[in-house]
């Protein structure tokens, strides 16, 4: 009787070594059609209004150097709370990249037309989103281009030093232009009425 006794006990054990086995492994990686349920109600063109734009403006403007009849003002970030602002600027211009990238955002929602979409030379939504769509990963590296200007800024605000930060503005300019050409005014035909005051939603 001793021997089927042990047996049993064996069996028993070996079967609890496979189930805490079992539960130690790591869970199984999600598939394709498990990606993160990401919820993008806001459009590219909310983006680019909203946070795009916004923030680098403030980051364009926080170093100039401006002519008056009063005499000449250099301008640029002195104190913390200064050099505070234009970094949380530079932050959120980064990270609005990764949000234009998430699947499933709209350039514009329905039945909403790009500001100025009538003038000459500038896309229509519905156009540029089948461009986009197209090629989504052409569409990414144009954002993570801006990506990267955007971390030159934070860079050059943690050293503060507003020449450096005064030449990634225009490595910024340059990425927005770059995703500009491709997807507003192709082919480098700006139209003129955008060429002093680019419409907000698509301006940067």
């Amino acid at each position: 009787m001793s021997i089927p006794i042990t047996r049993v006990a064996l069996i028993a054990t070996l079967a609890l070594g496979v189930v805490a086995c079992s539960q130690n492994q790591a869970p199984p990686a999600a598939s394709a059609d498990q990606q993160m349920p990401y919820k993008p109600d806001a459009s590219i063109q909310d983006l680019m209004v909203n946070v795009v734009d916004h923030n680098a403006d403030i980051l364009w403007e926080s170093v100039a150097v401006i002519s008056t009849d009063k005499g000449v003002e250099e301008r640029q970030p002195r104190t913390d709370a200064e050099w505070a602002e234009v970094r949380a600027a530079a932050i959120a211009l980064s990270e609005a990249t990764n949000l234009l990238m998430i699947p499933g955002r709209k350039v514009a929602h329905e039945g909403k037309k790009l500001q100025d979409s009538e003038v000459e030379g500038i896309l229509k939504a519905e156009h540029i989103q089948s461009l986009i769509d197209g090629d989504r990963l052409k569409f990414a590296s144009k954002a993570l281009a801006l990506h990267q200007a955007a971390l030159g800024a934070v860079a050059a605000i943690d050293a503060k030093d507003a020449m450096m930060l005064s030449d990634v503005g225009g490595a910024i300019d340059e990425a927005c232009e770059q995703c500009h050409t491709t997807y507003w005014y192709p082919d480098e035909k700006k139209p003129e009425e955008a060429t002093d005051a680019a419409p907000a939603d698509a301006k940067k």
